[in-house]
């Protein structure tokens, strides 16, 4: 025999940009406690002010619902939350408000506005964070940064960061495949590829990242500084002419790494988390071969992230960073052999 649950109408609101461990708590301490859960979702105005990779209104009530077709015996509502307090100042029925320990303030000044209104005070339920695997509060913020999935998990765990990784040769065929949309444009004429390429950018986007010395010195020959560029001086295994070189002098900061041909070295894992982290323009200029940065780079990029390279006589890739593109990039990695 189940026990009584001990409120009426526990209110829940926030955010809830990609749905994550953090929240499932969170609204299972509602659902668990009352018979009817509300959850109101910040609207896309409100969202915006957070950042402009906040999912839409429209994905983030879907992802609710989904979740809430699982929870037995509370009835959940979803709703739409179009300013700070939403309905709890005068809610008749609710006596129960879900709060993290930042939004425990919030839940009080609700609590003496309803007084004023002639109603009771609301349940406080005070939910503590979960931390991710390495550290850090499970937050949409930390997803949205690429710091960690929505469990809390490094897209590229801490012992592959420090690994010197070897790329199996099954996969040789399926990294030939572009990773990405595909802007075609001829081998002759890179420009005709890339002005496609930056027409056709998403909006909003973060950094924009370029892969090889064809691709970066095309963009700078445009008069486009990408904001972090990675070269290596060859071109289809062939070394550049000194007159088709990146000149490095383009960028305000240059970084070094050494990285042999199919492999992945923690020298060049931690010269890209780094070059991440800068604010100003980066170009990292790499011992040896670039070509599987991008795989690294989506993993510790912020969603939103831009990664441009070259595909050889079809034209310029563009790939953006989104959670899909870096449980591919994760799996992928995780195919390769660690070395030392």
């Amino acid at each position: 025999m189940t026990s009584a649950r001990r409120f009426r109408c526990c209110l829940v609101g926030g955010t809830f940009d990609r749905l994550h461990a953090g929240h499932r708590l969170l609204l299972n301490a509602a659902c668990k406690n009352a018979d009817a859960a509300e959850i109101h979702i910040t609207s896309d105005y409100m969202a915006e002010g957070k950042s402009p990779f906040v999912q839409s209104f429209d994905d983030r009530m879907e992802k609710l619902l989904d979740w809430a077709t699982n929870v037995p015996g509370c009835k959940i509502s979803v709703h739409k939350l179009d300013d700070v307090h939403g309905p709890a100042p005068h809610h008749p029925m609710a006596d129960a408000i879900v709060a993290t320990p930042e939004t425990k303030g919030m839940c009080e000044s609700i609590n003496e506005q309803r007084v004023k209104n002639g109603l009771e005070e609301l349940h406080i339920i005070e939910v503590m964070h979960l931390d991710g695997v390495e550290g850090g509060i499970i937050s949409s913020s930390a997803i949205r940064n690429g710091h960690m999935d929505q469990e809390g998990h490094p897209w590229m765990t801490k012992t592959l960061r420090n690994s010197h990784l070897k790329m199996a040769s099954a996969l040789d065929e399926e990294l030939k495949t572009p990773m990405g949309l595909l802007f075609e444009g001829p081998e002759h004429d890179l420009e005709i590829g890339m002005a496609a390429a930056l027409d056709g950018l998403p909006t909003p986007h973060g950094a924009i990242v370029t892969v090889g010395d064809v691709t970066t010195k095309t963009m700078l020959d445009m008069g486009h500084v990408p904001d972090i560029a990675l070269i290596d001086g060859f071109t289809k295994r062939n070394q550049l002419d000194d007159e088709l070189k990146v000149n490095p002098n383009a960028f305000q900061h240059r970084l070094h790494a050494e990285n042999p041909a199919g492999h992945i070295t923690p020298s060049l894992t931690q010269a890209i988390a780094k070059a991440l982290r800068a604010e100003e323009t980066l170009v990292l200029d790499v011992d040896g071969e670039e070509d599987l940065a991008p795989l690294v780079i989506h993993c510790l990029a912020p969603i939103g992230t831009l990664v441009l390279y070259g595909q050889p006589k079809r034209g310029v890739v563009v790939q953006y960073t989104s959670l899909e593109v870096k449980q591919r990039c994760r799996y992928l990695l995780s195919l390769f052999e660690v070395i030392q």
